[in-house]
């Protein structure tokens, strides 16, 4: 067994395992990557300011997310196509989040079902929904959700038309993927990877196929991909959502302040400030940057999460110091699965769980619900004085 001590060193483990076509799938963002890359960088701008003699011992991480008790706060963000990345990806990662004490959020866009990842879990997890034109479809994404005890709903609400990404294309990654001589050579050479595939009856878009309409089969899914998404989609759509699904409600995809304020008044329970990880509109203020603003214009009114670039311990507390209530990892939990399955889900959630308690303790605080911007150092400039 490898030491493993940070994220990036699954992360190392993961690319030699997992086909190149589903880590490029995961390790991208859209046209030029510059807010992909800014959303982990950005975070080295800010620094932590130390504190000495003060009483370390009983330390605590636990808080809550929308009235849930939670280990630390970080929930497994919803990651598409994490059952490519290991075998039943996300029962796995599910039980890995289970027992950690996270939330687990499941992709609308998952190899395993609903129904599936219930069946092998015994908490309620989170269900990330898109805004699709299908409302009979919607309406049933939300009752199966209910039906499975899930016990919050996330509207991804910044996808309604799909950002380029360039290694996607040139790998041939589309829903379900378009296997070449180049991918198929690739996939052999993953060994472990295609065992567990070979493995498991789990391999196409449990969510989607059998359930949307004209959708029976995988070979039916591109042209269902292609015109589901509701490119109208606006905040009177997005109230329609909020009827149908009557427990919590998070809206993901917030990186503007206005927008903060229309997800106020749309019923949802809280939102999550994030660019979709540097996935659709490159050039976007990474969500670090954007994180300031938004908590003075929503903090006090609405529960703000944060997502997008989180890789370590310290990004977590970093984001909580400037007033998150949660954080969410992807990139950072996919690399555990596809490195080691569900012990290495479990390995990522240790490693920012060890750093982001250490790296409390060192700014002078035994409760991460106690923290606050006074332990940071924030360059005035920090969220930019930008020009109208």
């Amino acid at each position: 067994m490898p030491v493993i001590t940070n994220i990036d060193d699954l992360k190392k483990i993961y690319r030699r395992r997992v086909p190149k076509m589903f880590y490029d799938y995961a390790e991208s963002g859209s046209w030029t990557e510059q807010t992909f890359r800014e959303n982990t960088s950005d975070f080295s701008d800010i620094y932590l300011r130390q504190r000495i003699a003060v009483d370390m011992s009983n330390r605590s991480t636990a808080t809550r997310m929308i009235g849930q008790d939670v280990s630390m706060p970080v929930a497994l963000a919803p990651v598409g196509l994490t059952g490519m990345q290991h075998a039943d990806g996300e029962i796995k990662a599910a039980r890995a989040a289970e027992k950690f004490g996270v939330p687990y959020t499941l992709s609308t866009m998952s190899i395993c079902s609903i129904e599936d990842v219930a069946a092998h879990t015994e908490k309620p997890f989170w269900f990330q929904v898109y805004t699709l034109k299908d409302n009979d479809f919607m309406q049933r994404l939300f009752d199966r959700a209910k039906a499975a005890n899930c016990s919050a709903a996330v509207i991804t609400v910044d996808l309604q038309v799909l950002g380029q990404r360039h290694k996607d294309l040139k790998n041939g990654l589309s829903a379900p993927p378009k296997l070449t001589v180049k991918s198929i050579a690739d996939m052999m050479t993953k060994v472990q990877w295609g065992l567990g595939m070979l493995g498991t009856k789990r391999r196409f878009f449990g969510n989607i196929v059998g359930h949307a309409k004209g959708v029976s089969d995988p070979s039916s899914l591109s042209s269902w991909t292609a015109e589901a998404f509701d490119e109208a989609l606006n905040w009177d759509r997005i109230r329609e959502f909020r009827k149908m699904w009557d427990g919590p409600l998070i809206i993901k995809g917030i990186i503007d302040p206005r927008d903060a304020r229309e997800a106020l008044n749309v019923g949802a329970d809280a939102i999550v400030v994030s660019n979709h990880g540097g996935r659709q509109l490159d050039g976007a203020l990474s969500a670090i940057r954007a994180l300031p603003q938004i908590m003075d214009a929503v903090g006090d009114k609405i529960e703000v999460h944060f997502d997008s670039g989180i890789r370590s311990g310290q990004d977590v507390l970093k984001a909580i110091a400037l007033g998150a209530k949660g954080t969410y990892i992807g990139r950072a939990y996919v690399y555990g699965l596809g490195a080691m399955g569900q012990e290495g889900v479990t390995k990522a959630l240790q490693c920012i769980h060890k750093e982001l308690d250490v790296s409390m303790a060192f700014c002078g605080h035994t409760d991460i619900t106690k923290v606050d911007r006074d332990i940071l150092m924030i360059p005035k400039d920090f969220s930019g004085d930008w020009q109208a």
